[in-house]
């Protein structure tokens, strides 16, 4: 087994603190930070600590019993969710989706949100400024922001389709789940790796779809589903500048974007101006020549 670096690793006194024994060994996912120790998973802790500690109360206060699963947090001897920049908890096996699991990953969504329609906007939420907050509240209109020119062209066509459309039934909701929902028999879906916005829960939707139409092989009826929300197109385009923005924002100013990133984004623009809005007049792009490639 290769040896993982000393910076990548949780410290013998994180493990200690944690009461956990055993050889950190790399997990898939999760940025390529989580390893997994004594069936335990470790990952630096994102936000703050206080961040972490209102994570880490939420998901034991969720019922067992509510179609899904979360992994429960481990806290220290102490009491303490964070220690040495490292957080825990327990391992859920199971096969990641969206391929093959599409309908459960929408499924395990609703349940998940539908048990968080109560929770308190945590105030946190307002001061993020990682690239994917970044990309959440450009989608929604209540920041501006330049992207990198490989990917201004899409970025383009989108503004100009953005209509504007009510925040009816806003709440908090997971805003990154193509990926992390956990498949196994005879158990309920596990939803991991809690990524919070402040959004209505079918823009969450939105996001697993345009995720689909980026990284997987979306079937076709997901894309003009949405469950007859008048707004689902709107979603959509919504969604796709969230992904666009986060990408050029991790990408850099001065970086150019990955070998048919530009191509990845613009097919996906097109694919939501064919499909059309089900519930009401397509929308329509003045100038298709901004979704060509090349130009």
């Amino acid at each position: 087994m290769t040896e993982l670096p000393g910076d990548t690793v949780p410290s013998r006194a994180v493990l200690d603190a944690f009461g956990v024994e055993g050889v950190p060994v790399p997990l898939p996912g999760g940025q390529g930070r989580s390893v997994l120790v004594g069936g335990a998973v470790f990952k630096p802790a994102e936000g703050s600590d206080d961040e972490v500690e209102w994570a880490s109360a939420l998901f034991e206060s969720l019922a067992p019993d509510s179609g899904f699963r979360v992994p429960l947090p481990l806290r220290a001897a102490d009491g303490r969710s964070v220690v040495g920049g490292w957080t825990a908890s327990e391992f859920l096996t199971g096969e990641p989706g969206p391929s093959g699991h599409w309908a459960g990953v929408l499924a395990a969504g609703r349940a998940f949100h539908a048990a968080l329609g109560a929770v308190p906007r945590p105030s946190f939420l307002s001061r993020a400024t990682h690239p994917w907050a970044v990309g959440d509240r450009v989608a929604w209109g209540e920041q501006d922001v330049d992207v990198i020119d490989d990917l201004a062209a899409p970025f383009s066509v989108l503004r100009e389709l953005r209509r504007p459309v009510r925040q009816d039934g806003a709440h908090l909701v997971h805003g990154d789940l193509a990926g992390n929902v956990l498949f196994a028999e005879g158990e309920a879906p596990a939803v991991i790796d809690f990524s919070p916005f402040w959004r209505p829960p079918v823009f969450a939707e939105a996001v697993v779809v345009v995720d689909g139409l980026l990284w997987f092989d979306l079937p076709p009826g997901l894309l003009t589903g949405g469950g007859g929300t008048p707004d689902w197109q709107q979603m959509l385009i919504r969604a796709l500048i969230f992904r666009l923005v986060a990408q050029s924002e991790l990408t850099g100013p001065s970086a150019p974007a990955r070998p048919g990133e530009r191509e990845r984004y613009a097919r996906a623009v097109d694919a939501v101006v064919r499909a059309g809005d089900p519930a009401g007049p397509a929308v329509t792009v003045r100038d298709r020549r901004l979704l060509r490639p090349g130009r």
